[in-house]
């Protein structure tokens, strides 16, 4: 069976995996979830991540987490735009996620950026997720 939302399932294993205190969590590969992962890990909020071939056709991330004093460094990840529900915002009318510390992470038509990349760029789009 298809997964309906694979964005959401990666969002997912990362809080479980830092929750259950793992160095490194396997996730399905795909083009949109490595750019999320190149922008948390821009961030700062994950080590690093690597892609794996497991057989033919089948590809695999591996997420290094990342731990402050033994706290990870995500406290707070939530999925915003839904496949039920998507969520677009002009770029004046983003607002700022717990006073600019935390982080949202758009698509926008020049790729997947974070917000403070956004406005930079000013471009707006699809409110992918939040992180702090």
């Amino acid at each position: 069976m298809a997964m309906s939302d694979p964005l959401g399932d990666m969002l997912t294993r990362i809080r479980n995996g830092q929750h259950a205190r793992k160095a490194v969590v396997p996730v399905p590969a795909s083009k949109m979830r490595a750019r999320v992962l190149d922008v948390l890990q821009r961030e700062g909020f994950i080590r690093g991540y690597s892609e794996t071939e497991l057989r033919p056709g089948v590809r695999e991330l591996s997420v290094e987490l990342k731990y402050h004093d033994g706290e990870p460094a995500i406290r707070e990840m939530m999925r915003v735009s839904k496949p039920g529900r998507r969520v677009y915002s002009k770029i004046k009318d983003l607002p700022r996620f717990y006073n600019g510390l935390g982080i949202q992470i758009l698509s926008t038509p020049q790729g997947v950026m974070s917000d403070a990349e956004a406005r930079e760029a000013n471009v707006g789009g699809e409110i992918l997720c939040r992180v702090f």
